[in-house]
């Protein structure tokens, strides 16, 4: 086993703070990663908080990893020390199960396991469960590594192994194109890499906001118009006419209002709110065959291929960096929609 240096919680109301945990020794399939970067995501504080029910303490968080390979088993094909490479959001899954055969590990019928606070399917560390990437390094079998393209800032690419996947996902899934009009509702962490993903996809990509402040930022970002979607001639001047429309609101909300804009046969995708949301209107759907979906993440072979996009169209996440040791203030920002749009860890300060 391997000591390393990590910032974790011991339970939901500490502060994360400097401790040790130890990873397992290399085994044949594995590949250890020295830690570059790593992003906070809100699924972060709502595990550290244990909002789901479901937290293992000590519990390190971290699941948008960015580093280079330290060393590989003796049966690793794919990568070699020194490789740029990524952890996103799970660590390994059955493989053996109709989703994981059909590269979609996310919804992996045995459970998937999570990069942290997963149940720790190979063993061989003190703990029954997975630690993170608020740590200086991470061992992962070599199937659930990703490559990173050498081209793209690496701070910033961190995001894209959560936030990135999360929005690029359900556009490839639902295949938007050049000529589509795809809505992002929600500008946050997720809906900003929506509008980058849309627009470099062709669409004619609308930000649907509530806040008139944020169309500067949004047409930035690359969104060819704003709509205000508590403003009522707007919302009909836009009535049946999305294509497509990914929600990425992280709370509880009225999605009836949406499903207006829809056009026949038209989709919604919710990737952002993990919990119940206001009644929703049957006849919004009944008239005009219209669907509302969801969307977790993505398998390993899409997300490398939302990696490979990135590279070839030069798109990462707007990032905040900080330290290791601004992590507990990072949370508060994150809590009070204080940052734009993801805040990443560089991880040379918990090394140091």
């Amino acid at each position: 086993m391997q000591q390393i240096k990590a910032y974790g919680a011991i339970n939901k109301d500490a502060d994360l703070k400097e401790m040790t945990i130890t990873r397992r020794d290399l085994n044949d399939n594995d590949v250890s990663i020295d830690i570059l970067y790593c992003g906070v995501c809100h699924s972060d504080i709502h595990a550290k908080n244990n909002d789901w029910g479901n937290a293992k303490y000590p519990i390190v968080p971290g699941h948008e990893i960015v580093g280079r390979v330290l060393e590989v088993g003796n049966k690793v094909a794919t990568y070699k020390k020194g490789d740029l490479v990524g952890v996103g959001c799970m660590v390994d899954s059955c493989q053996t199960c109709s989703a994981c055969q059909d590269d979609l590990e996310q919804f992996c019928e045995n459970g998937m396991t999570g990069t942290y606070n997963g149940k720790d399917r190979i063993g061989g560390a003190e703990s029954d469960h997975t630690f993170g990437g608020y740590s200086t390094s991470i061992t992962v079998r070599e199937e659930f590594v990703l490559t990173i393209p050498e081209n793209l800032d690496l701070k910033a690419a961190a995001p894209l192994l959560c936030a990135g996947i999360t929005t690029f996902s359900p556009l490839n899934h639902w295949k938007v194109k050049k000529g589509d009009k795809v809505g992002v509702v929600g500008l946050g962490g997720l809906g900003h890499m929506g509008i980058k993903f849309a627009a470099a996809m062709g669409a004619e990509t609308i930000m649907i906001t509530t806040s008139p402040s944020k169309a500067g930022d949004a047409k930035r970002l690359g969104a060819s118009g704003v709509l205000i979607s508590n403003n009522a001639q707007e919302m009909k001047e836009h009535h049946a006419s999305f294509d497509f429309i990914l929600n990425t609101v992280p709370v509880k909300h009225d999605i009836n209002p949406y499903l207006n804009l829809l056009k026949r046969d038209a989709t919604m995708c919710m990737v952002g709110a993990i919990e119940p949301l206001e009644p929703m209107h049957g006849g919004s759907l009944i008239l005009g065959r219209k669907r509302v979906a969801g969307s977790l993440i993505g398998g390993i072979k899409e997300t490398q291929q939302m990696l490979d996009f990135c590279g070839d169209n030069n798109i990462v996440c707007d990032v905040e960096m900080i330290s290791i040791e601004e992590i507990n203030q990072a949370y508060k920002r994150v809590q009070e929609n204080d940052v734009n749009y993801r805040f990443v860890i560089d991880m040379k300060s918990l090394k140091n």
